[in-house]
This record gives C-alpha cells, structure tokens and sequence, in this order.
C-alpha cells in the first residue's frame, strides 16, 4: 500500500521569526532562493505522491500567489482553516474531512526538506501499513539538530515512542496518520498533541529514526545562520 495524500501545514504566524514574518509566512521564507514549502512540495514529488492539500490562514494570499506563480505539476489544493486559526489537529482535520482517503502523510515546512530523506520516509511509510498502525512519527536523535537549544520531544525504543526519562529524540515534521483518530464531530480549534498523548498513553504510538542532520527554522538567529550555509 502507499500513501496517495500529503498534506502539508502552512496556516500558522511565525512569530519566533518576527519581524521577517510579518511581511512573508514562514513556509515561503527562502534558502539559497528557494522556499521553505517548494523544498517540501520537491520532496513530496520525489516520494511520488501527485496530490498535496495546504492548509493557510495567516497571509493566505501569498500561497496562491506562489503556486500560480510556481505552477507545479501536481494535483496542490489549498484549505483555509477559516475564520479562526485551528492549529495542528483542528488544520489536519479540516483538509481531511472530504477526503475518501484512509491514510496521509503530513509535513511541517519549517524543516529544510531535502531529497536525503526520500529513503527515511519510504521506509517509514512501509513499517506503517507493514505493522498496522495508525501514527508514526519521524523523528531524530537530537545531537544531530543544528539547532543545539531544541530540547528532546520524546523516547524512541524499538520504534515505539514514550515521553519517560531522557526524552532524547525531536520531532522534524513528517508523520504518518490515520483519518480515523479524528473522531471529533466538528472542526475545531486543537492541537495534534492530543492525539499523540492518547496513543503514548495506551502505547501505540511510533516513531522512525532518521539518521540525517536536522535542519529547523527554529527563529531568527537560526534562520541567519541557515542562509549564511
């Protein structure tokens, strides 16, 4: 089985990366001229998936701009969250709910998505339907960020993911998930945390280990140093 769907999270305001977020959203700011979303929307194509769904809500405009402009050659459609923003959780679903699709893979933009993890991400969409499961999470060990101050999200051990101890590995921003953990009746405003806190709680949540350096939009100061690669 493979996965048909990527969506992809723009909606948010950036605001760790003020003042050059005021003007432009964090998923078009530009490394060596080309956008943080078109490194995403490149690796999506790579990994041979034709239809990507994008959530927006702040600076909405500016993304179809973009794709006008880009002019892909893939099925991309464009979600508002709405009037409110609906974070994490309440973006997913409402790009989700239309959708005759079982199963998507999600990213983050704020992650420098390179070609490098085209692998990673065809291994770990084979241990999601291989196992059965219904999320798994790519994550890193966090000595390989660039960004020293991130701190650890989660355990990793035998691919299942557990919040005790150490907590020495991050999430980057790729995920795998299942339409069917969005249960809730109506689109609103909530974070993908809950989801993951439920399956941590009744261990059934997993994650895939990359070996590659991790590259994050964290802020200002890293964004400078990013650009000065």
């Amino acid at each position: 089985m493979r996965i048909n769907t990527a969506l992809i999270l723009c909606a948010g305001f950036g605001k760790r990366l003020n003042p050059v977020t005021l003007k432009t959203p964090k998923p078009l700011l530009k490394l060596n001229n080309i956008s943080m979303l078109e490194h995403c929307i490149s690796l999506v194509e790579k990994l041979g998936i034709q239809k990507i769904l994008i959530n927006t809500f702040y600076l909405k405009d500016q993304f179809l701009v973009f794709l006008r402009n880009k002019n892909f050659n893939l099925d991309i459609k464009i979600i508002e969250d709405g009037e409110n923003i609906l974070d994490t959780g309440g973006g997913i679903q409402n790009m989700i709910k239309d959708s005759h699709e079982s199963d998507f893979i999600i990213f983050n933009p704020d992650t420098v998505w390179q070609y490098n993890y085209h692998n990673e991400i065809l291994k770990m969409e084979e241990m999601y339907f291989s196992k059965n499961l219904e999320n798994i999470l790519l994550l890193v060990n966090k000595k390989l960020s660039f960004d020293k101050k991130i701190k650890g999200d989660f355990n990793l051990k035998n691919n299942l993911i557990s919040k005790e101890a150490d907590k020495d590995f991050i999430y980057i921003g790729c995920q795998i998930i299942n339409k069917k953990l969005f249960s809730r009746n109506k689109i609103e405003n909530f974070s993908i945390l809950e989801i993951w806190n439920n399956l941590i709680d009744n261990k059934k949540l997993y994650g895939y280990e990359s070996q590659k350096d991790f590259y994050h939009l964290t802020d200002l100061n890293i964004f400078k140093k990013l650009k000065d690669l």
